[in-house]
């Protein structure tokens, strides 16, 4: 049974079960300030070895929160969460509740923090749909934050997010849907799917910016010389040859992602793919198709002969390099086995693995290096613009809810995230606001 706290006359019911000893003041300001919140059902993580991630009850808080650094906390907004992606980033807080690592993570006062940052909910209150943009907090640019200033981010840091019942989150960071896509109060299920992928779109957007400003920085001052040209003309042409044999290490969605927007944004740019699939798998032939790419399938016998491979179908050194497999491997074959060119830019966009280089090529050969993850809100709006039509909806499988809820750590690992695991994976939390479709379990 939820316990709803909506009115000041219903602290009341408190008193004698919670803060009987203090006066009713106090009760009124602790109860305003999120104090009390309402039992709801919901996966959550915490620090266990055995039991990181857990199905049961969990109180949620009605915290005022700052979308960006200048504005005002704001009061939150009750809503029901309908469909939700997992991300691979869960995956990666999942391992380190088993540590017992996880203590930074959780929001304030709490020893858990509810999971999930991908999907769509339900506003009772303003009877429409929206997508959770899940970072803000007391900064200027929640992308790259400095040592001064604070963020959260809902169901990864600080915030809890969407695999529960109903959730409070801030009312400017719940952004519309598109036109044409409810009926009769409920959203079409190949709609739905798509929007499990705003969050990892905007950041491979945000990527794109990132790669695009530095590799026309990086070497604008190169290409002057060579074409005697001026600044602004060499900035244009050093942002287009940047992407000009690129090879992306890994290929889940962020990478196939990324070679989307490189293929979509720059026309003259070579993309390789190279990762342990085989040719015909599904996933590597619908990127492929996506993407217009090339593959190259990472089943040599030693790191030597794939980055000779690597070479060989690229026509040269990479000039991108950009690492979302998660391996260590990734680093040595850009710079040990030296497939990044001089010049290049090595994209660290993998949780996990740690880069090492040796300085002396790295000095000569003029690398560069540079890591950032998320988004701003900008690209979180063009992201719902572009997958709204999009065909992505096809790589994403859903599990059955009282699966995941049964078993969470196991679907985790065995069907989310196993040797078999589909491309995509989400679950309707709340069926009663999707329209039956072919693809709901």
């Amino acid at each position: 049974m939820r316990q709803y706290v909506t009115t000041e006359g219903q602290i009341v019911a408190f008193l004698y079960k919670k803060i009987f000893a203090k006066r009713y003041n106090d009760v009124i300001e602790e109860w305003r300030n999120g104090g009390y919140g309402m039992q709801v059902k919901g996966t959550y993580f915490q620090n266990d070895s055995e039991n990181p991630l857990v199905y049961g009850d969990v109180e949620i808080h009605a915290v005022k929160r700052r979308r960006l650094r200048g504005e005002d906390e704001k009061e939150p907004v009750l809503c029901e969460p309908v469909i939700v992606g997992f991300c691979g980033t869960d995956y990666e807080l999942m391992k380190m509740g088993q540590k017992g690592l996880l203590g930074a993570k959780f929001p304030a006062g709490e020893k858990r923090l509810i999971n999930g940052h991908e999907g769509i909910v339900w506003v009772p209150s303003q009877q429409r749909f929206a997508i959770v943009l899940i970072r803000g907090g007391n900064s200027y640019d929640p992308t790259r934050f400095t040592e001064e200033e604070s963020y959260f981010e809902y169901g990864c840091d600080g915030a809890d997010g969407l695999f529960c019942d109903q959730q409070y989150f801030h009312p400017d960071m719940l952004l519309p849907i598109p036109d044409g896509y409810v009926k009769d109060g409920k959203l079409d299920l190949p709609f739905a799917k798509r929007m499990v992928f705003p969050d990892p779109y905007a950041c491979m957007i945000f990527q794109l910016e990132r790669m695009e400003d530095l590799g026309s920085a990086h070497n604008f001052r190169v290409v002057m010389a060579r074409e005697k040209c001026g600044e602004q003309r060499a900035r244009e042409l050093a942002k287009e040859e940047i992407f000009e044999r690129t090879v992306i290490f890994g290929l889940g969605t962020t990478g196939m992602f990324m070679g989307d927007l490189i293929a979509a944004n720059h026309r003259g740019a070579s993309v390789l793919f190279v990762a342990r699939s085989g040719e015909d798998a599904p996933k590597v032939r619908y990127a492929i198709e996506q993407t217009g790419a090339a593959y190259l399938q990472n089943n040599y016998d030693s790191e030597e002969e794939l980055a000779a491979a690597i070479k060989e179908k690229l026509g040269g050194r990479a000039t991108m390099f950009i690492g979302v497999s998660g391996t260590q491997t990734e680093h040595r074959i850009a710079f040990e086995h030296g497939v990044l060119g001089c010049n290049g830019i090595y994209n660290s966009f993998s949780l996990g693995p740690q880069v090492s280089f040796d300085t002396m090529p790295f000095g000569f050969e003029n690398h560069l290096i540079f890591g950032s993850i998320n988004f701003r809100q900008e690209h979180m709006e063009r992201a719902i613009r572009i997958l709204a039509d999009s065909r992505y909806d096809e790589i994403v499988e859903l599990i059955d809810k009282e699966e995941f809820i049964k078993a969470p750590v196991e679907a985790y690992r065995n069907r989310i995230y196993g040797k078999q695991a589909p491309m995509k994976t989400a679950v309707i939390w709340n069926g009663d606001y999707i329209r039956d479709g072919e693809d709901k379990e």
